[in-house]
């Protein structure tokens, strides 16, 4: 596979109002643009046609994070407004919180939470992240009243009390979801309701979890224009036992191991840097871009990336960037929906 290091290599023409601004009516009725990698073709499908591309001997694995509410508002002793995403949830006596706000930030400095509640700034981690000392209860009890769903900046949301927010704390949440640490939601999963996941595993199809908690890195752009020098933010993994077992069960009965969204291709390549999918927990920084060799990764199911993105790179690592690049195209032709809310991909 062709690689590239330039940053503007994964760069598309996108119009503004293919962004998904809102979910479909259903999980499952979204569209799917399937791509087989081995013929190059394309076929344009509905989301709940992807039991009928799975087979029964192979090994379904989700991503079963839990996406916290981690944006949140606080203010500075001037009154002036800083805008915070909890990195964990606010039930931790020691938070760390990426801030944003006017004027320059310090440690010591104090910052209003609601009525009465105080955050403490106590050290600077890089990149915008504080380390926020949050050990009176009250005042965590606060932030959790305060905190809204996460969604990234390209969904915008009218401020204040939007009705509306209570689909998304809903809507951007996995089905499946189950281990609380996430401040984005591994989106390809937004798509499965439980009828979907019923006839999955009603045709013989196996399902496996991991967890990657995903972190404040899928906000972020890359700014270089030399891929090598784009570090990731490490996100905390665990691969359970039965899933490593399940993975090698069905590449020994010839099934494949279908990952869905990137968060699962992250965890489980930064598992098998070894060559074998080991089993357990850890820290992954992991930036999969063409070329890159995959060793636990048969399928992927996946929704339309930013452009000039990691997630895109990692896309085109697994199926081709001119291939990935020309799906896009079709896709926007035909007026797919992009990004968190929008449609998705099946690369097999």
């Amino acid at each position: 596979m062709a690689g590239t290091s330039e940053r503007t290599a994964y760069s598309f023409e996108l119009p503004r109002d293919l962004i998904a601004q809102r979910p479909a009516p259903r999980r499952d009725e979204s569209r799917l643009l399937a791509l087989a990698r081995a013929s190059e073709g394309l076929e344009h499908r509905l989301f709940r046609d992807l039991p009928r591309l799975l087979g029964p001997d192979d090994l379904l694995v989700l991503n079963d994070t839990r996406v916290f509410p981690a944006r949140v508002e606080v203010r500075r002793a001037s009154g002036g407004l800083v805008r915070g995403l909890l990195l964990d949830p606010p039930e931790n006596p020691s938070l760390r919180m990426m801030l944003q706000g006017s004027g320059r930030l310090a440690a010591g400095e104090r910052l209003r939470v609601g009525a009465a509640g105080e955050l403490v700034l106590a050290r600077s981690l890089g990149a915008g992240i504080w380390e926020v000392d949050a050990s009176d209860p009250a005042v965590r009890a606060e932030l959790a009243a305060a905190g809204r769903a996460p969604l990234p900046p390209y969904i915008r949301r009218a401020r204040g009390s939007d009705p509306r927010d209570a689909e998304d704390r809903e809507r951007y949440q996995t089905v499946y979801a189950r281990s609380v640490g996430a401040v984005a939601a591994p989106t390809a999963g937004l798509h499965f309701s439980p009828e979907v996941l019923g006839e999955i595993r009603a045709r013989g199809t196996r399902v496996a979890t991991v967890t990657l908690h995903v972190g404040p890195g899928t906000f972020l752009p890359v700014r270089v224009l030399d891929l090598a020098e784009h570090r990731m933010l490490a996100e905390r993994y665990e691969i359970p036992r039965e899933t490593a077992e399940a993975a090698a069960a069905a590449r020994a009965r010839g099934g494949r191991v279908v990952a869905v969204g990137t968060t699962v291709v992250r965890a489980l390549e930064a598992a098998s840097r070894a060559g074998t999918l080991r089993a357990g927990a850890g820290e992954t920084d992991i930036f999969i871009r063409p070329p890159f060799e995959f060793h636990a990764v048969d399928a992927l199911l996946t929704n339309f990336h930013l452009p000039e993105s990691t997630l895109l790179m990692l896309v085109a690592a697994f199926a081709g960037r001119e291939r990935v690049l020309a799906a896009y195209g079709e896709a926007v032709r035909l007026r797919y929906r992009f990004f968190s809310y929008g449609d998705a991909m099946f690369i097999s």
